[in-house]
């Protein structure tokens, strides 16, 4: 069965970090393109940052540079977000998804794997 498996999502402060993971089972990393969106309550899910397949480029949205990181290590098939300096407003169930494509990745491209999410709230 091909899936992916967000964790790493929580309570933290503002200011604080967190480390979001990208799990895939059923199937290899590779030669896919990875993305990270986010979905806050009562609005409409964004994307927020994509990794080439091997990891040669990876784009952001303007609201998370300088702050967010996307890495990917395909020997052990995950794809992570750090996310620092985080704010109230990145709160919302942040997802991961995959695409089979190779060369610069694009939020806006048809995903086809989508994981459940994993809950970010930053509060104090």
């Amino acid at each position: 069965q091909l899936q992916l498996v967000e964790s790493g999502g929580g309570l933290v402060q503002p200011g604080g970090s967190l480390r979001l993971s990208c799990a895939a089972s059923g199937f290899t990393l590779d030669y896919y393109a990875i993305g990270w969106f986010r979905q806050a309550p009562g609005k409409e899910r964004e994307g927020v940052s994509c990794i080439s397949s091997f990891g040669g480029s990876a784009k952001y949205a303007d609201s998370v540079k300088g702050r967010f990181t996307i890495s990917r290590d395909n020997a052990e098939n995950t794809v992570y977000l750090h996310l620092n300096s985080l704010k109230p407003e990145d709160t919302g169930i942040y997802y991961c998804a995959a695409v089979n494509q190779l060369g610069l990745c694009v939020l806006s491209t048809t995903w086809t794997y989508w994981g459940q999410g994993t809950q970010v709230t930053v509060s104090s």
